[in-house]
């Protein structure tokens, strides 16, 4: 890593190239892609809801009236960047055992658009944020996933194997559609009008995600309670991505402007200030069980339906962060509950398990296509 600290975005370019080396996936077919900032039209050239609503979105932070709000600004882009670097360190290792051309295909174009939504990110950074925006940008590059470095702690869990790739991108990157959205409603206009290529794009890692499970299911090899304790694992911590509860930031977020609600152009009453997170959330909740409820399609006759853990289970943030709430809602004891999260949850003999079948079983997963 440079000893000094960044001047231009050229030389945040060559540390991306120092990073893609140093994670180990500088693989032709990522390193010979074209990474680009990429901005597209917003739905309105006003502020849509909050304190400054009809007034001209701003184009530069300068016009931002208030150095809280330049400020908010700036740690929104940081922690969404690092998210989507994080992603790429967590999935870095899954080349090596991809069951189908397809399926490597596929991880290419998730991990290098994930690339491009952090490069966009600091593009911002470097280009309208001075010193502080180079110093964020270099430090993004800086932090690992596999160190625990990340900012947010569901991005620094491992993705170990293509079970895990494939819940994680059809429910972690599915909150990253909703934050995506969120933020397309933003009254700083290069962050929102960066959100439009981004939501495209974030489009086939969902769509990647579902498919592979569904693939998965039909196939019938892989036990179906493993591949329930893996969205036991993934789901609890997308929920938990959408912020604390009764959230001052949230708030603030909103009536400064910078980022909206999910469903801000059809929302038909006030927001609610004090619950920002958690009517986003719920929204992203009630998606899951449809989104399981078609995967649920695929399932052979005979075979265990999967399900959505309660809201309760295995929080770290909110409400019931750190309570002993079991998959079903219920309320145990310690003890128990111990031995709850055990069968609950992967364990590494789970793992251990999956490996095996990923490399001794050729049919562990359904050809692409095969799913109606």
């Amino acid at each position: 890593m440079p000893a000094t600290r960044l001047s231009t975005f050229d030389d945040w370019v060559d540390l991306f190239r120092v990073w893609q080396s140093d994670i180990g996936v500088a693989y032709p077919e990522i390193t010979n892609y074209k990474f680009e900032a990429k901005f597209g039209p917003t739905r309105s050239n006003e502020v849509e809801y909050g304190a400054y609503k009809g007034r001209a979105k701003w184009e530069r932070v300068v016009q931002i009236p208030d150095q809280r709000m330049r400020d908010a600004l700036l740690n929104l882009i940081v922690y969404q960047g690092d998210t989507e670097f994080a992603s790429v360190e967590q999935q870095r290792r899954l080349f090596e055992t991809a069951p189908t051309e397809h399926d490597r295909q596929s991880l290419c174009r998730v991990m290098t658009e994930e690339m491009r939504h952090g490069w966009q990110m600091c593009h911002l950074l470097m280009h309208h944020f001075g010193y502080s925006g180079r110093v964020e940008a270099q430090k993004m590059l800086e932090r690992r996933a596999f160190d625990q470095k990340r900012l947010l702690g569901a991005f620094n869990q491992d993705v170990l194997n293509w079970l895990d790739f494939f819940v994680y991108t059809d429910f972690v990157d599915r909150d990253g559609k909703y934050q995506l959205t969120m933020l397309s409603y933003s009254g700083f206009a290069p962050l929102a009008q960066s959100m439009i290529p981004m939501l495209k794009e974030e489009s086939f890692h969902l769509g990647t995600g579902q498919d592979g499970i569904k693939r998965i299911v039909k196939a019938a090899v892989v036990p179906s309670q493993i591949i329930q304790k893996y969205i036991n694992k993934w789901i609890p911590v997308s929920l938990d991505l959408f912020g604390v509860d009764q959230s001052s930031s949230a708030h603030w977020f909103y009536v400064w402007g910078l980022k909206g609600r999910y469903d801000e152009p059809t929302a038909k009453e006030q927001a609610n200030l004090s619950c920002m997170n958690e009517h986003s959330r719920d929204l992203y909740y009630q998606e899951c069980l449809k989104l399981v409820e078609m995967i649920n399609k695929s399932v052979p006759p005979g075979q265990p339906m999967l399900y959505v853990p309660d809201d309760k289970f295995n929080r770290y943030i909110g409400e019931h962060a750190r309570q002993p709430y079991s998959v079903r809602g219920e309320l145990l004891g310690d003890v128990e509950y111990a031995e709850h999260m055990k069968q609950m949850l992967p364990q590494p003999e789970d793992a251990a398990l999956i490996g095996e079948i990923q490399a001794l079983e050729k049919r562990w997963i359904s050809a692409k296509g095969a799913i109606q």
